[in-house]
């Protein structure tokens, strides 16, 4: 058992190093990658598939708040967040709050009841929709001049901060497509997705700790469905790589950008229908 965690551990810090750097590259916060690493980990120290599932993806919502500040952080050093969409003087019009909303409620009230199954299909298919449009279509191709505001932010950001919660993914993934399809440049997309990425993970990480208490058979050193050890060894190492993802974005064009961006995101949908099918 003593060998399995510590194999566990140097896993943990593997994963959280390419999760930081991914976060800081693509804000896709790392957790495509650490969702399915800590499902594999968890369940090969024994635990049932409903517990590894549920405690990946909170202790992955946990990791996402240092990854999702780190590279906020970096990303404004260059100019590349736009914090009046994150949090406006008007917090009725933020982003970033009703995002956190959703996203905290989806964590307390939908996570155990929820086909997840069925919820990570439809999204992996329209996620790959969006992403080969990155790879294929126009780059100048638009669905509006700017992120729409008004009642936007209450409805689509309460739906999508739910939607990642239940992932276990940071806002990258919709927000980046989103930002971009609305004539955002694809540099301060990302970075601004980083930014909002925290107002998903903090509050789901909240939700989880919940939702997560009085259920038995969850690995040692959790928090509701928070694992601390994954937690601390994760965020350790994707906390210092963040700034090499940010650092490598800004030296490709838009262009590139664009395409590497649409690759990894087609992966990732596609890894996440296999999963379902193959099931």
């Amino acid at each position: 058992m003593d060998m399995q965690l510590i194999n566990m551990a140097l896993a943990l810090l593997a994963v959280g190093a390419l999760a930081g750097f991914s976060a800081g590259l693509f804000g896709i916060g790392g957790g495509a990658i650490i969702v399915p690493a800590l499902y594999y980990s968890f369940s090969a120290l024994g635990y049932s598939q409903d517990i590894a599932m549920h405690v990946a993806v909170a202790t992955s919502m946990a990791t996402i708040t240092v990854t999702s500040v780190r590279s906020a952080s970096s990303h404004h050093k260059r100019g590349a967040v736009d914090w009046w969409l994150v949090w406006p003087k008007n917090p009725a019009a933020s982003w970033g709050m009703w995002i956190g909303v959703g996203s905290l409620l989806a964590a307390i009230f939908v996570a155990n009841k929820l086909s997840g199954p069925v919820l990570v299909l439809i999204f992996g298919v329209f996620i790959s929709a969006i992403a080969l449009q990155f790879i294929f279509g126009r780059p100048d191709w638009k669905l509006a001049n700017e992120v729409p505001g008004g009642i936007a932010p209450p409805l689509a950001g309460t739906v999508l901060g739910g939607l990642c919660a239940l992932l276990g993914i940071g806002f990258g993934s919709i927000g980046v497509t989103l930002m971009a399809l609305c004539g955002k440049r694809i540099h301060s997309a990302i970075g601004t997705a980083a930014a909002l990425g925290f107002f998903i993970a903090a509050p789901a990480t909240i939700g989880y700790i919940i939702s997560g208490q009085n259920v038995t058979g969850l690995p040692d050193w959790s928090l509701g469905y928070v694992n601390l050890l994954g937690f601390v060894l994760i965020s350790l190492t994707s906390f210092l790589c963040a700034p090499l993802g940010v650092k490598s974005a800004h030296n490709l064009s838009q262009d590139k950008l664009r395409l590497v961006f649409g690759v990894c995101l087609l992966v990732l949908a596609l890894n996440m229908v296999r999963k379902i099918l193959l099931t």
